[in-house]
């Protein structure tokens, strides 16, 4: 059964962007979910939007060991077993890789890639005694397709698509099913306008934060495994993996519209997300 109805599902990055439409719609196709966030207002707020209990709200940091072990106790304390978990807690700041402090890179790095690996390695146990479980990755274009602006997002998102494909591998012969889901460029009120007008500038399609929640729900019910949402971002993505050299001349072309917003953008970088953070 691929269907979230009835199941406990744990859900990251709840707390804003795409993590609230998709709690929503988890929600309402009939799963429990725990939602992870660290601001208890905006996850309580999201619960009182769904049918009573439907949402369930749980306050943690996932950048802290603390964070990791209350949603680890939360899991195992859970009525309704959790039997999938949704990585959909992101960080994203736009700017030149030189201008980025310390402090950008970690950040990103640590909520993008280490946090969702620490809590998989947490959780691993209590999802393998289900006879049904599944990990699912909210990725990104930029985990396929490395985009100037966008240095240590892309890395990050690299090796979180890295990580669950090897993930996927290592449980072939079992019951865990481990999925990896890219939504492109999508609106949700933490966009900054330096992106904003970037992406209006170089004709880049931007996608309703809740219509990608939908579709990113019909992926996980049909078990798709890998999924790129959006054309032309789809072929990019596969063009970079096989004439990376292609998709370096084209990108060339839009490097100094991306270099100017990016250098006006610069005082604010450290101040930039795009996505919900843990």
């Amino acid at each position: 059964m691929n269907g979230v109805a009835g199941r406990g599902v744990l859900l990251t990055g709840a707390s804003g962007g795409i993590g609230q439409c998709l709690a929503l719609r988890l929600a309402e196709a009939g799963a429990t979910v725990y939602a992870v966030g660290r601001r208890a207002d905006a996850l309580h707020a999201l619960a009182v939007r769904a049918r009573p209990g439907a949402i369930r709200p749980v306050v943690a940091d996932l950048a802290t060991a603390d964070g990791i072990d209350a949603v680890r106790r939360a899991v195992a304390a859970a009525p309704i077993p959790v039997s999938l978990l949704i990585l959909g807690a992101a960080d994203s700041r736009f700017g030149l890789f030189e201008h980025s402090s310390v402090v950008d890179v970690q950040a990103q790095v640590a909520t993008n890639l280490v946090a969702p690996m620490l809590l998989v390695r947490a959780l691993l146990p209590c999802l393998m005694r289900l006879p049904e479980a599944g990990v699912v990755g909210i990725g990104s274009t930029f985990g396929s397709l490395g985009y100037p602006g966008f240095a240590a997002y892309s890395a990050s998102k690299f090796g979180l698509r890295g990580f669950l494909e090897a993930l996927a591998r290592e449980h072939a012969d079992t019951a865990l099913r481990v999925q990896y889901l890219s939504p492109r460029a999508t609106r949700t009120a933490l966009n900054s306008p330096a992106v904003e007008a970037m992406n209006a500038e170089l004709g880049v399609a931007v996608d309703d934060a809740d219509r990608v929640a939908a579709t990113l729900l019909a992926a996980i019910e049909s078990g798709t495994r890998r999924r790129q949402l959006g054309w032309p971002e789809r072929l990019f993505a596969r063009l970079n993996g096989a004439l990376p050299e292609l998709v370096d001349r084209a990108l060339a072309k839009q490097l100094p519209t991306v270099r100017r917003f990016a250098r006006a953008a610069a005082p604010l970088a450290s101040d930039t997300a795009l996505e919900s953070r843990p």
